[in-house]
């Protein structure tokens, strides 16, 4: 089959790759109906994140089940299913709590490498959930997008507590960040900041209930949103992009008692002690359990109350993965669905 491998920084090819097969009687394996680059798969294609040898890259996957395995009892073969970036049992104590990404015997997918043609899928029967039928073209950007960012702003606006009534800033302008404003909206919020200096994702995150913009950054930023919030800072903040600056951006512009949501992945950032016990802010977050809210949204998307596909602003057949990562790397699109 057919799937895309990182060499190196800035070295993406789809090359040959050994077919998807059942290795475990709880697998299944999938014939991808679409797949997509991510902003973390960008750590790795920079070179921030160490890459040794020859990597399959992707971990965000909808299609459709070709072969399960002998214990696999939940989906079956003909199903259209979402899954989630880490495979997880969906049994253990930690998965019934709601933290599937911590799962006891989680396994990440994209380790499996999800941008290609077909997927073995771990833990089949944890990890998978099946649409209701076959969906519509037009409804599969909208599911691939909650196998990860969809999933991941909508843990965000739960980690930071978004509720009706609240002041909600968003941190990152990115899939995850626009998305986390959807939910923000989903959840009641009065106002909602989003915190952008790109016109396109502007105008996207007030297509999903931005009230207010701040195009900046840093001490700035957090000015203009104490501004906005006479002087206190937003009930709930999300951080939706993983550096120093960004996680003190939203850490600082905080109200005291209020919440932040991270879900950006981390590099480099370190917290200082001092400053977050005066506070009083409340941090929780981490590696979205998608697995958790996949069926609330697939819900939402077959009965088309949310559009989370529109933060694919560029899709291109599999084949030309390698430009799609330039493009995100580029900005020159947010998000950048493949077609296998």
């Amino acid at each position: 089959m057919r799937g895309a491998v990182l060499h190196g920084p800035g070295d993406v090819r789809v090359e040959e790759r050994a077919d998807a097969r059942i290795v475990l009687p709880t697998d299944a394996v999938i014939r991808l109906s679409a797949t997509c680059v991510c902003g973390s798969d960008l750590w790795p294609y920079r070179g921030i994140e160490a890459v040794s040898g020859p990597s399959p890259m992707g971990h965000e996957y909808v299609g459709v089940v070709q072969e399960v395995g002998s214990e696999v009892r939940n989906v079956k073969p003909g199903q259209f299913v979402v899954g989630s970036f880490f495979a997880s049992d969906n049994t253990c104590p930690i998965c019934r709590a709601g933290y599937q990404s911590s799962c006891v015997e989680r396994e990440p997918v994209g380790g499996l490498g999800a941008q290609a043609e077909y997927l073995r899928v771990p833990l089949a029967d944890g990890t998978l959930v099946a649409t209701p039928e076959l969906p519509p073209d037009d409804l599969v950007p909208d599911l691939l997008a909650a196998s990860d960012v969809l999933g991941t702003g909508w843990f965000g606006a739960v980690a930071a507590q978004v509720g009706p009534g609240k002041t909600v800033a968003v941190v990152g302008d990115g899939a995850v960040g626009l998305l986390a404003v959807l939910a923000a909206r989903h959840f009641g919020a009065e106002r909602i900041i989003a915190v952008s200096r790109h016109e396109p994702r502007q105008k996207l995150a007030a297509h999903y209930g931005a009230t207010h913009i701040v195009t900046e950054r840093g001490d700035e930023g957090v000015a203009r949103i104490k501004d906005l919030t006479d002087g206190l800072g937003a009930h709930s903040v999300i951080e939706a992009v993983g550096t120093q600056e960004s996680m003190m951006q939203a850490i600082r512009s905080t109200r005291a008692g209020g919440h932040v949501g991270y879900v950006g992945v981390a590099h480099g950032v370190e917290l200082p002690g001092e400053e977050l016990f005066f506070s009083h802010v409340h941090l929780h977050g981490g590696p979205a359990p998608v697995r958790r809210f996949l069926p609330e949204l697939i819900d939402l998307i077959c009965r088309r109350e949310i559009d989370p596909g529109r933060v694919f602003d560029l899709a291109l057949p599999l084949e030309q993965a390698a430009e799609g990562y330039r493009a995100m790397d580029e900005r020159r699109a947010i998000k950048v669905l493949l077609n296998p």
